[in-house]
């Protein structure tokens, strides 16, 4: 049924008025958040944007990290007849008028102080521009500026008028329907600028039936909203979820407090991006190997056990009482205390999206008694595949979902086709006719169906290579498997036609790599200082051999070198959703890739960085390529 989600706010406030909906840390304490005070907070903010001049069909862009005003201000807007865009929160000032201009956004909800500024920085390019409106007040006192509005003077505004024109907000959630715009959902931007798709209630709608009806939820279940508010899986999956399944929305103080909040909220549902995951694997190994002698010994020993029981379940394989109670006395000593320590003590469900996420991480994570799930899907197409319960292969990214087409062209481009997918690209229609070509998405991927259904991600399809033996390749997937090491944190694979052989460029895990130097009493300065000692290199260099034993032969890296700075997302080197942009890496890290592929096993090198506060400075620092027999 494709209900809009106007429509299902008040249908949920009508049946479920006094349940909580919402649940953030604020000051260190849970503010809880009822149907009844939701609905309340969008009517008044939808009637105070109507007041100021908010029109049906209008586009409203929200600045900020995961907070119920997010949700309230995106709801007010769609029950005035509009649309909205997530900006990410990280974005500098020259993105966020991309972003403002191209949805074009009359309006611009932003979280604090630090987004204000950005909008103020950028107001005179952006003449359209009515209103910037902040939730919270820290450090607003003495603004002055016209453009600027809270979001407690908005709803005062709507109180007014609500006295002045009664009705009006529940007649304006009658007259939104299904087909109308919902979204506006802006790409990754990895190969250009990033480009809206166009979502619907209906493609959102269509997206939460699929999802649940696989992994069954109802209103005990608990979400942790702190993925990209904006973000596909949070709106369809968690907003919806909400309103649709009952599910509750935690949402950490901030960020930084996620690990914290976690253990508290003991989510049932928890949706990771690959990094985070990665992430956790690399802090579960860095705690062991700072852990007494005897929690490293029991953790060596029961860790076989988990991957033995992961290994069964990916096969279908049901293990006998042998190993089903060495596995319970496993995670009495071992997992359950780590998954505890995590905040995964209450997990029902398990996700990973977005890169993809090594299989050597999948089985590790599995080990520990999680039950993820991969899942591939898109901003223009989100409902493509995932695994289930009883059908998982660690290689794979699932199989095909219901009511979805799945076609393999002949050059393994992934193309997809069913209901949950957007109705095209805003204001650019030969790109939404090139991409929805004959009725099918192209995804731009690489992939191929194996006899059961089951979908196996290789690559963006530009990015598949080969080297000069005609050797191919898949960039991402070498990445993946090598950012199992907690002492990598990312990896860039280089290579072509005119090349012999695979290199990477590594970016170290700065605190495990640390952690690491301080216990063999190794000193350093900065991060270049330490990504470029010997001892450091040769610690690289093990992870590298471990990873080239599972490779074949002629896909193996030959060299190797330690990036002196991290890949930065202010710097265009990754998207905001932390992928690497290729084309840009290729071109602005040229003298490195020579480098690798150079006669000289070391090179002086000026490497470029932007801070936050847009201050630009040079690393200088003399690089070593490492050979590997």
């Amino acid at each position: 049924m494709e209900r809009s989600m106007p429509g299902l706010l008040k249908e949920n406030y009508e049946k479920w008025g006094d349940k909580v909906w919402m649940r953030k840390k604020e000051l260190g304490f849970w503010r809880e958040y009822t149907w009844k005070d939701g609905y309340e907070k969008v009517k008044h903010f939808s009637l105070g944007l109507i007041s100021l001049g908010f029109q049906w069909g209008d586009h409203m862009a929200i600045v900020g990290d995961n907070d119920p005003h997010w949700f309230w201000a995106e709801l007010a807007a769609q029950c005035a007849g509009g649309a909205v865009t997530g900006p990410f929160s990280s974005s500098l000032p020259n993105e966020l008028k991309y972003y403002a201009e191209h949805s074009d956004s009359k309006f611009v909800v932003v979280q604090d102080q630090e987004q204000a500024d950005k909008m103020l920085q950028i107001k005179n390019e952006l003449p359209h521009l009515k209103k910037v409106i902040y939730w919270d007040p820290a450090g607003m006192r003495f603004y002055d500026d016209p453009l600027l509005m809270s979001f407690d003077d908005v709803l005062r505004l709507g109180q007014e008028y609500e006295a002045t024109h009664p009705e009006l907000f529940e007649q304006n959630i009658e007259r939104v329907k299904g087909e109308d715009v919902a979204l506006i959902q802006y790409t990754s931007g990895t190969t250009g600028l990033p480009k809206g798709a166009v979502m619907t209630y209906a493609n959102l709608s269509s997206q939460n039936e699929i999802f649940y009806a696989m992994n069954p939820m109802d209103e005990k279940d608990e979400w942790l909203s702190f993925i990209l508010p904006g973000w596909m899986a949070e709106q369809g999956l968690g907003l919806l979820g909400s309103m649709v399944r009952g599910l509750r929305l935690n949402f950490p103080e901030e960020l930084a407090t996620v690990p914290e909040n976690i253990r508290e909220i003991g989510p049932t549902v928890l949706f990771y991006a690959s990094r985070l995951w990665e992430g956790t694997a690399s802090t579960i190994q860095n705690r062991i190997m700072e852990s007494t002698w005897l929690k490293r010994a029991l953790y060596h020993l029961c860790l076989p056990i988990g991957y033995r029981v992961a290994d069964a379940k990916f096969r279908g394989e049901k293990l006998n009482l042998f190993w089903r109670a060495l596995y319970v006395l496993a995670k009495l000593a071992v997992f359950n205390p780590l998954k505890d320590k995590l905040g995964f003590s209450k997990l029902r469900y398990a996700f990973t999206a977005g890169a993809l996420l090594g299989p050597e991480i999948f089985r590790f994570i599995t080990a520990m008694g999680l039950d993820l799930r991969q899942m591939y899907g898109s901003s223009e197409s989100p409902g493509g595949t995932q695994h289930t319960i009883d059908d998982i292969k660690v290689d794979s990214v699932g199989r095909v979902n219901p009511h979805t087409l799945i076609r393999i062209c002949d050059d393994n481009h992934i193309l997809l086709a069913g209901p949950s997918g957007s109705r095209g690209y805003y204001k650019n229609p030969e790109a939404s006719a090139k991409t929805w070509a004959a009725g099918w998405y192209h995804t731009g991927d690489a992939g191929h169906l194996d006899e059961d259904g089951h979908l196996y991600y290789l690559d963006r399809l530009e990015y598949m290579s080969h080297l000069a033996d005609g050797t191919k390749f898949a960039p991402q997937f070498i990445e993946a498997r090598l950012k199992f090491s907690p002492y990598v944190r990312d990896a860039f694979v280089v290579g072509d036609e005119t090349k012999d052989f695979v290199g990477v460029v590594v970016n170290i895990d700065y605190d495990n790599v640390g952690n690491w130097a301080e216990r063999r009493r190794i000193p350093y300065t900065t991060y270049a200082d330490l990504s470029q000692k010997s001892e450091v290199r040769q610690l690289i260099r093990g992870e590298v051999e471990n990873l080239n034993r599972k490779l074949p032969e002629k896909q193996r890296v030959r060299r190797f070198i330690n990036m002196p700075k991290e890949f930065d997302p202010d710097e265009a080197e990754l998207t905001r959703t932390m992928k690497i942009r290729r084309g840009f890496m290729e071109d602005r890290y040229k003298g490195i890739i020579e480098a690798l592929y150079g006669e000289s096993e070391r090179v002086a090198m000026e490497v470029p960085v932007v801070y936050r506060d847009g201050r630009q400075a040079v690393i200088k620092a003399e690089i070593q390529a490492t050979y590997l027999d």
